[in-house]
């Protein structure tokens, strides 16, 4: 696996709305800069994941416009366009914003270590 078929599987992994599916593709010192919040450590990026899909029911998460702005051999950087719909108090919603996304590869697989996403 490289580094995009890392990003492609936490897309999917997102999707699946189980968090311990999306652990196993983080850095244990993974970093997530919400919109609104900044997590620090698994147990609250977990609780930030939980409390979204609470409020977005079935969310679907998708990354647009991919660009790879850095790769090499142990680190990958990229920008992307996230996509998001679901329901939110019964009514269909979607809304889109930016993201920042940085993998390291440690003993030879790709983690993700940074996520900052922001509204366009």
């Amino acid at each position: 696996m490289d580094y995009r078929d890392a990003l492609a599987q936490y897309i999917n992994s997102t999707n699946t709305h189980d968090f311990s599916n999306i652990q196993q593709l983080l850095d244990p010192a993974a970093v997530y800069w919400f919109t609104d919040k900044t997590c620090t450590s698994l147990e609250e990026i977990k609780n930030y994941f939980e409390q979204a899909w609470q409020t977005i029911q079935e969310e679907v998460y998708s990354a647009v416009d991919v660009t790879w702005i850095a790769a090499g051999e142990d680190v990958a950087v990229c920008t992307y366009t996230y996509k998001w719909e679901g329901y939110y108090k019964g009514e269909h919603r979607e809304g889109c914003g930016r993201a920042t996304n940085v993998f390291k590869r440690a003993d030879g697989e790709w983690k993700l270590v940074h996520e900052h996403l922001s509204p366009l």
